[in-house]
């Protein structure tokens, strides 16, 4: 296994002091806001990894040195000589841009269409900095927010007939059956291909969204007064968090009528340990919080306000899903509690990742026999349904969160101490998480080990 660095993200959304004490930074590193702390395998940001000798070299040139032993023949042969994965501890203090992330053809027009324009890949008005599809997955690490996916008209409605604003009245005539067509013309303009299927009801929330991100400036004090008006009189929890989103938006973002959009949206709390998975095409927005994320190896959003950054409406149009859903929880304890280990396991419907968050404790360490019984059971899911349980034939990085903790596989062994982090490749075969029982370090620990899905 290798030490694995991360790569900071400063963002002005970012926390002041969150990352910074789980990585244990200092000097001049603490001062300004940390957002991200990337676990990279993407050619724009890729994380170093200490090779025997203690020569820092970039993860995807590690990679595609020695693709089968870093990644495996089977990610090699499904994806590639690359890390199919991003992972990353994200900490938000205020909103974040309401987004969408493309499909894979999306993705590659996109990429294509860019390059042919000569706009450089860091270029902060670029949309697409790769041609890979993104869905992700976040693990709230504390409390965490987020406005995920369309909530149902009945919801939306009921929201939005509470407000004065004249957008939040356009909003509600979107949605209405004797709508005239002359008003929402420039929306239906702007519908996908894909629209001339939709049933009218999947139409009608495309009109709301787009009254909603394309109104101009309104009047920042009007609005926040009107949003907390609105919540006074709301009964539901479900919905007085919808106006809280909206409010924390409003003060982050003065005069953005993008905020009203939240409130056709599902409005999520998320527990430590609790998680949501993000599919292509579907809005949402962080709201604050930590937590860990891990996505398809892409860096690819489009943005539509709530932003200081570049904002891509007309192909975030192209790319929104309009239908209404519940938030997805990809998660599955059953493993853990079957075997007395305290592990959770994020398992979302993606070939390219899966995430497990874990506890170890010295004053009751599991009984040794189950590591055995985990590999045997493994074995034999795998010849019933196909399907790993435990993933140990791919890449894998590991960090500690908490605490310390040891990781072990057959060829290496390795104590971990909070913030820091290991990449496992994928010929170390196994790997097990135990507490530290000897030495200096903690004998408590949480971890996370991102990897794919095999």
């Amino acid at each position: 296994m290798f030490t694995i660095r991360p790569v900071p993200k400063r963002y002005a959304w970012g926390s002041g002091e969150r990352l910074q004490s789980m990585f244990h930074l200092t000097g001049e590193q603490w001062r300004s806001p940390l957002a991200e702390m990337w676990f990279s395998g993407h050619p724009q940001s890729p994380s170093l990894i200490e090779q025997p000798g203690g020569t820092p070299v970039a993860l995807i040139d590690a990679i595609a040195a020695r693709p089968e032993y870093m990644v495996g023949a089977r990610g090699s042969s499904e994806f590639g000589p690359v890390l199919p994965f991003l992972f990353k501890v994200i900490s938000a203090r205020v909103p974040l841009s309401l987004q969408v992330h493309p499909v894979d053809f999306q993705a590659r027009a996109g990429f294509n269409m860019e390059n042919r324009e000569a706009i450089a890949l860091d270029a902060p008005e670029r949309s697409f900095r790769d041609m890979n599809a993104k869905s992700e997955m976040v693990v709230a690490l504390e409390p965490f927010h987020a406005s995920v996916g369309f909530a149902p008209k009945s919801f939306a409605l009921h929201n939005l007939t509470l407000l004065e604003s004249p957008v939040a009245q356009m909003m509600v005539r979107a949605f209405s059956r004797s709508a005239g067509a002359g008003e929402f013309a420039q929306a239906d303009a702007r519908m996908p291909i894909a629209a001339s299927v939709w049933p009218e009801s999947r139409r009608r929330m495309f009109r709301a969204f787009h009254a909603a991100i394309t109104a101009p400036p309104l009047d920042a004090q009007e609005l926040e007064r009107d949003l907390l008006q609105a919540r006074a009189r709301c009964t539901a929890e479900r919905n007085r968090m919808a106006f809280d989103h909206a409010v924390r938006a409003t003060r982050a973002f003065p005069a953005d009528p993008s905020v009203l959009a939240l409130l056709m949206m599902n409005p999520v709390r998320l527990e430590e340990g609790e998680s949501v998975f993000l599919p292509t095409g579907c809005p949402h927005a962080y709201i604050y919080g930590t937590g860990a994320e891990i996505m398809t190896n892409s860096d690819n959003v489009l943005r539509a306000g709530m932003t200081v950054k570049h904002k891509d409406i007309g192909n975030l149009l192209q790319c929104l899903d309009c239908r209404t859903s519940s938030p997805v929880d990809p998660s599955d304890a059953r493993l853990g509690t079957l075997l007395m280990r305290d592990v959770v396991f994020y398992k979302p419907p993606v070939n390219e990742f899966m995430l497990c968050y874990g506890h170890v404790d010295a004053a009751h360490e599991p009984w040794p026999v189950m590591n055995r019984l985990a590999m045997r059971y493994d074995a034999l899911v795998q010849q019933m349904v196909g399907k790993a349980v435990v993933p140990h034939l791919g890449p894998r990085i590991v960090l500690c969160t908490q605490g310390a903790v040891r990781c072990v596989t057959d060829h290496d062994e390795r104590v971990l101490r909070q913030g820091e982090a290991v990449f496992v490749p994928a010929a170390d075969g196994w790997v097990r998480i135990d507490p530290v029982v000897t030495g200096e370090a903690a004998p408590q620990g949480q971890y996370l080990m991102a990897s794919t899905p095999f």
